[in-house]
């Protein structure tokens, strides 16, 4: 992915939150490893349980972190199949390694089973390419691919489908001008910040295109504590506050294919340091230091973790008492192929009603939850032109930080749009007035009343 660079920090799923500082040679100190009790303990990389654990320790913590993540919200079943949103950087490599690692010991209880009733859930892994959109090195580009190339090749059986698509995908494949469609689209959007975000939106059409025309069912992202923590104060200073808990649980079920996030409990730091103890092989693309809201926020909690190792953590926590919403939680499975143990788990561990909040109105543009207050009837917009109507429809922070403000430029703004969103903002359209209906229906009069 083309922004997983040192410079960028948008809310994407490819390189969380880098270590501030390069990680060396792990450094064997005096003590032990206070799991094992046998073998010296591995420090160096700066994190929460950093002089804590051996080696083996380490990657069997790190592990059980992402298993559990796993198991208790049901992310990942037998009958699934899974996309895994691989940048090349270590935290989507930590997470395509792991589902791997997972899909493996599926694939043996599998072989070693006699009525091969224990089935294997499938798994691809996609790359989305945004040169079109970023000016990054033809040679850097076929660096990349060439990388993730070998990587997925590399994994042991059962084999992964590898999909490389140009991020301009997210219009029409029969429309010959998509990709100057995308580059005068994010182009109209003056603040840097604003543009980022926009690279964010349209990257999540094109995983969720990827992911519906191959038939995959789920899809996951490597985002982890670290990343998660600047979103939090990110999204906050963006006035992103209604919608901040929809973007930080496990689960995020509002898309057509759920996303979920298994390394939610993992920090940077350990994700860097098991991919320097296992060899993983990443990439970097190198790109210009920004200015925005986003790359601030990130070099502030940088900082703070510096000061404090568990800073990051405490501003996740503190954030996850947030009340999330119904979507943020996989629909109750009853496939009778899914283990009985795998739906009772999900049974125990998923949200109850009373536990959680409903949505019905979300932005036509970055898709954020909407309050009541912010959702506009249609037929009380002055203009009938679609634009103006679209316009209506979005939350305030697209309005300050993306969307145009003269009408005309909007207009042009909303030519420019990929499909998916145009869609997207007609069903908007429609579930508000059903919304507004609902809420007066006991103000209405009935066809038989006078």
């Amino acid at each position: 992915m083309a922004c997983n660079g040192d410079g960028c920090q948008s809310t994407c799923y490819k390189d969380e939150q880098p270590c501030s500082k390069p990680i060396e040679s792990p450094n064997l100190i005096s003590k032990i490893c206070i799991k094992c009790k046998l073998n010296d303990a591995v420090s160096g990389y700066g994190g929460v349980d950093d002089g804590r654990f051996c080696a083996d320790c380490f990657r069997s913590n790190l592990f059980g972190k992402f298993r559990l993540a796993v198991t208790s919200n049901a992310m990942i079943t037998p009958t699934d199949k899974v996309l895994v949103a691989f940048s090349g950087g270590p935290s989507s490599r930590v997470a395509l390694q792991f589902v791997h690692d997972m899909q493996e010991r599926a694939q043996k209880n599998f072989d070693a089973s006699r009525d091969r009733s224990l089935l294997v859930f499938g798994v691809g892994v996609v790359f989305i390419d945004e040169s079109a959109i970023l000016s990054i090195p033809s040679g850097e580009m076929e660096e990349a691919v060439e990388v993730i190339s070998s990587v997925v090749s590399s994994l042991a059986p059962p084999t992964k489908e590898l999909h490389i698509v140009p991020v301009e995908n997210v219009y029409s494949s029969d429309s010959s001008d998509g990709k100057e469609k995308l580059i005068k689209l994010v182009g109209s959007v003056s603040d840097p910040t604003g543009r980022e975000d926009m690279l964010l939106y349209l990257r999540m059409l094109a995983l969720q295109k990827v992911a519906s025309e191959f038939g995959y069912n789920r899809l996951v992202l490597g985002s982890c504590v670290s990343r998660i923590a600047s979103h939090v104060i990110s999204a906050t200073v963006k006035g992103q506050g209604y919608s901040l808990p929809a973007d930080i649980q496990y689960v995020d079920a509002r898309w057509e294919i759920p996303v979920v996030l298994p390394l939610r409990d993992c920090f940077a730091q350990e994700i860097n340091m098991f991919c320097h103890l296992d060899g993983l092989k990443t990439f970097r693309f190198s790109t210009v230091p920004c200015s925005s809201i986003n790359s601030l926020v990130s070099s502030f909690v940088a900082l703070l973790q510096e000061e404090n190792p568990s800073r990051e953590s405490t501003i996740v926590r503190t954030a996850g008492k947030l009340i999330p919403f119904q979507f943020n939680r996989i629909p109750e499975i009853v496939d009778g192929k899914v283990p009985l143990a795998t739906r009772r788990r999900q049974k125990r561990y998923n949200l109850k009603p009373n536990d959680s909040v409903s949505s019905e109105s979300f932005c036509p543009l970055c898709n954020s939850s909407l309050d009541k207050s912010e959702i506009v009837d249609s037929s009380n917009v002055d203009s009938s032109r679609s634009s103006d109507i679209f316009y209506s429809a979005c939350c305030s922070s697209c309005h300050f930080q993306i969307l145009p403000s003269d009408s005309i430029s909007m207009e042009q703004f909303y030519k420019d749009l990929p499909q998916p969103v145009l869609s997207r903002a007609k069903q908007t359209n429609n579930g508000n007035l059903s919304l507004l209906r609902e809420q007066i229906q006991d103000c209405l009069l009935s066809d038989c009343e006078d």
